[in-house]
C-alpha cells in the first residue's frame, strides 16, 4: 500500500518497516492468554523508551502506558489485545510460529503493533492535550482478560472518559480499511455451560432396569430447541447450541452418566437472562420426567453483550469519515462472535470498531496472517482519534 490510502499519517510511514519487524517477531513467538510475558515485556520496553509511564502486570500479564501532554483534562483509553490461540500455524510465512500448537490466528499481534505505531508517533509529536492511556490486554480469547484488568484497578489507576478498541476483520462485507462503527449492540454475549445428567447404568439388554441418560439427553436437546423458536422474538437473534455430548464407551453398556456442553449467544442482556433461565428449567424438568437428575455449571467464556455507546461511537465515526473519506465508516450488522472489551464498555462509555482486512484466510484459521498494511490505516486512525478527542 505504502501510503496510497487516504488519511495515512506520514510519521507512521517512516516507522512502518520497524513496526513490521516487531509484528513479525511477536507473530513468531505467540503466547496464550495470561502467558503473554514476552509480548508484554516488548510492549512495555518500547513504551518506556518513548516516554510513557508504564504499569506492568495489570490483570496478570497486561500493561498500561500513560502519556500526558498539554493542559487538557480529558482522558481516553485505546485497547489492544495480545494473546494467541491454540492452533498449529499453516500460513506458510517465513515468520510462522516457532511455538508448537500456538499461533496468532486472530491478529492480536497486529492489534498490538498497530497501537505501538500510534504510540511512537504521539510520543514524538505530543500534538494532543490531555491524557492518553494505552491498554495492552491479555487473554481476550476466552480468558476474560479485560475483566481481570478491571478487577486489578485498570480504570482506578488510569481513569478514562471513553475507551476504544480496533479489531481486524477479513470479510467480504468490509473493504480493506473500511470501518464498522455502529452504536448499540454490535457483538453477542457468550455463555458456556456444562450439563451433567445422572441416571442409572446397566446392561444394554436390560434397559428396564436402568435410567438411561442418553435418552434423557435426547429429550433435553429437543426441548432446548424450543427456546429460540418459542421464547425469543422472531425479529431478534439468539443461538442455543449443544456442542458436545459424552457418555459411555461400550456397545453393551448403558452408561450411568452423561455430559453435554452448551453455547449460548444473544444481543440483548434481558434476552440472555431469559434464555439461561429457560435452559435451567428445561434441563431439570426433562431429567425429572425420566427419574434422572441433572446438574448445570457455568464454564469457559462468559462475556456480556458488547454495546457501543452513542457519544464515543459518533466521535469515532466522525474521525474516520473526516480523515479517510465518507465511505470509510459504514453501518454493519452485529456479529455473533464475542469480545471481552464488553466488560470495559460496561464501566466506561466505549466504542469497538471492526476494520476490513482485505482478502485472505478467516480469523481463527490456521492459514490466517494479519495484513501488515492495517498497521498504517489502524495506527493512523488511532493518531487522528487521539488528536481529535484530546485537544
Amino acid at each position: 500500500m505504502k501510503g496510497s490510502h487516504r488519511g495515512i499519517v506520514p510519521g507512521l510511514l517512516d516507522s512502518f518497516d520497524e513496526m513490521k519487524r516487531i509484528r513479525h517477531d511477536i507473530h513468531q513467538h505467540p503466547e496464550l492468554g495470561y502467558q503473554e510475558r514476552r509480548t508484554s515485556a516488548i510492549v512495555a520496553g518500547y513504551l518506556e523508551r518513548w516516554g510513557y509511564r508504564v504499569r506492568r502486570e495489570v490483570g496478570g500479564t497486561g500493561g498500561v502506558g500513560t502519556l500526558q501532554a498539554g493542559e487538557g483534562g480529558r482522558a481516553i483509553g485505546l485497547r489492544a489485545d495480545m494473546d494467541a490461540l491454540p492452533i498449529s500455524e499453516a500460513s506458510g510465512q517465513s515468520y510462522s510460529s516457532v511455538n508448537d500448537g500456538i499461533m496468532h490466528a486472530c491478529g492480536h499481534d497486529g492489534h498490538t503493533v498497530t497501537l505501538l505505531a500510534a504510540a511512537k508517533h504521539l510520543a514524538a509529536t505530543r500534538d494532543f492535550s490531555g491524557t492518553l492511556n494505552l491498554i495492552f490486554q491479555p487473554a481476550e480469547e476466552g480468558g476474560a482478560g479485560a475483566l481481570a484488568m478491571l478487577n486489578d484497578g485498570l480504570f482506578d489507576a488510569a481513569p478514562c472518559d471513553s475507551v476504544y478498541a480496533l479489531h481486524n476483520y477479513p470479510t467480504p462485507t468490509l473493504k480493506f480499511g473500511q470501518m464498522a462503527i455502529v452504536p448499540g449492540a454490535i457483538m453477542a454475549s457468550v455463555d458456556s455451560m456444562i450439563v451433567e445428567v445422572s441416571g442409572k447404568g446397566g446392561h444394554a439388554a436390560s434397559p428396564h432396569f436402568t435410567c438411561d441418560p442418553v435418552v434423557v439427553s435426547a429429550s433435553i436437546i429437543q426441548a432446548l430447541q424450543t427456546i429460540v423458536s418459542r421464547n425469543v422474538n422472531p425479529h431478534d437473534c439468539a443461538v442455543v447450541s449443544v456442542t458436545s455430548i459424552h457418555a459411555g464407551s461400550a456397545f453393551n453398556v448403558i452408561p450411568g452418566e452423561l455430559e453435554m456442553k452448551l453455547s449460548v449467544r444473544t444481543y440483548d442482556e434481558a434476552q440472555r437472562s431469559l434464555i439461561l433461565a429457560r435452559i435451567r428449567d428445561i434441563v431439570q424438568a426433562q431429567a425429572a420426567c425420566f427419574g434422572a437428575s441433572a446438574r448445570i455449571q457455568e464454564a469457559g467464556a462468559r462475556y456480556p453483550v458488547l454495546v457501543n455507546a452513542e457519544e464515543p461511537t459518533r466521535d469515532a465515526r466522525e474521525v474516520a469519515q473526516r480523515h479517510f473519506g465518507e465511505d470509510c465508516a459504514v453501518d454493519h450488522p452485529p456479529i455473533l462472535a464475542a469480545d471481552d472489551f464488553a466488560f470495559m464498555a460496561q464501566r466506561v462509555p466505549g466504542c469497538y470498531i471492526n476494520i476490513g482486512a482485505g482478502e485472505g484466510a478467516a480469523l481463527h484459521n490456521a492459514g490466517y496472517d494479519f495484513n501488515d498494511d492495517l498497521i498504517l490505516v489502524g495506527g493512523s486512525f488511532w493518531v487522528h482519534l487521539a488528536q481529535t478527542l484530546l485537544r
